[in-house]
């Protein structure tokens, strides 16, 4: 069972301090959950807007981290489970303790300057990814502090992934795989969407017990059915809607393996499809392809979205493009970068990305292929290997 060792650990550390190397920085410090969990490989457990955490990273020195007592006994788990890559940890409440105190939620930038103070980083240059009003008012107690807005550079920190995430993503790709091919035998007119998704999931749910016992797989089912399925994500209505003979289905199997997310989604014909059914599905399929095709090292990002956009018009059916072909993977379902139409830097070996440009044709449905694939630097890896031919898509 692929899991992030300290190996991830050590890695995502280089990367941190090269990037304080090259900006002249001191530590950096991480609030928003996503980073926090790529820090510390802890999966935050609270509302950040009512209970902040903090993970900061010396440029010399173990990172520490601050966070809400609520999550005393998850920190436990994950140390006993040896999964948390952060041993220092402080401890804050939202209410008085009759012994034992600590700081309590108003008192959270006194706690901040005191931890930065203690950890020799009282007069310290931080890259911070956000511009807190707590932070800030940290940096007010410790006049010599610098707060250096370093967003940009810390997402550029996730586009690489080393060997332990890419890992993750294909044992979750098989996983996801596996659910399609439940889908496929699932998928029959007059069923209940909504039923048949949490079908799916809970045989899903058996599945990655058996493969992965212990860990942490999240699974994420959604269908769409019909016209709804023109929108990407529903028309809102979707309690009681069902699948019907002549539909497109239009379905998402996602998996999350330990914190590191892969997509996979399909479309289906339901019966014996239209002319305009078919022809739809192919040129969403040759986009999907083409796009994959595109994901090598040295091309510019943006080239995946053109040459899926490009399929789609030679196809002739461009006015039904309603966003871009996909985003990176990682941490996050949209991971960094999330400009993938207009961003003109040269892909790196390692990056993942989702490949899901769609067809969307108001009054009949939707036509959207999604896999998970790994730039290289000859040939793509693609990590979902669910059919996507049209023969394996036409159900009945």
């Amino acid at each position: 069972m692929p899991f992030l060792s300290k190996l991830t650990c050590d890695y995502r550390l280089r990367r941190m301090r090269d990037l304080m190397d090259r900006q002249g920085l001191d530590g950096l410090a991480f609030m928003s959950g996503d980073f926090f969990q790529f820090v510390s490989n802890f999966h935050v457990d609270v509302q950040l807007w009512e209970r902040p955490v903090i993970a900061v990273v010396p440029r010399n020195g173990a990172p520490f981290a601050a966070m809400h007592e609520l999550s005393t006994s998850h920190i436990r788990f994950a140390r006993q489970r040896a999964t948390m890559w952060i041993d220092d940890v402080t401890i804050y409440s939202e209410h008085v303790r009759s012994g034992d105190r600590t700081y309590l939620r108003p008192q959270w930038p006194e706690m901040l300057a005191e931890l930065l103070q203690s950890h020799g980083l009282g007069r310290a240059r931080l890259g911070v990814d956000s511009g807190s009003e707590l932070l800030r008012r940290a940096a007010g107690l410790l006049p010599d502090v610098r707060l250096i807005p370093a967003l940009d550079q810390m997402r550029a920190l996730r586009f690489v992934k080393c060997d332990e995430e890419l890992a993750l993503h294909r044992f979750a790709g098989a996983i996801s795989d596996w659910g399609q091919q439940r889908f496929r035998e699932n998928i029959r007119p007059g069923r209940l969407v909504q039923e048949m998704d949490l079908t799916v999931a809970a045989m899903i749910s058996e599945e990655a017990a058996r493969r992965a016992p212990g860990e942490n797989v999240e699974i994420r089912t959604l269908s769409l059915s019909g016209p709804s399925s023109a929108s990407p994500h529903g028309d809102g209505a979707q309690t009681g809607a069902r699948m019907e003979k002549g539909h497109v289905l239009v379905n998402i199997c996602n998996i999350r393996v330990n914190g590191m997310m892969t997509e996979n989604e399909r479309t289906y014909l339901i019966g014996k499809p239209s002319n305009d059914q078919v022809a739809y599905y192919e040129a969403a399929r040759a986009a999907n392809e083409a796009g994959t095709q595109a994901a090598i090292e040295g091309r510019p990002v943006c080239g995946i979205d053109a040459a899926a956009q490009g399929a789609i018009e030679r196809a002739g059916f461009a006015q039904y493009i309603l966003h871009r072909t996909g985003h990176a993977m990682g941490v996050q379902g949209h991971e960094y970068p999330e400009d993938m139409p207009f961003n003109h830097r040269p892909l790196e070996s390692g990056e993942v990305y989702s490949i899901e440009p769609g067809i969307y044709v108001f009054g009949l449905g939707g036509f959207r292929i999604d896999d998970t694939v790994v730039v290289g630097r000859e040939q793509p890896e693609v990590v979902t290997k669910a059919p996507r031919d049209l023969a394996s898509a036409t159900l009945g």
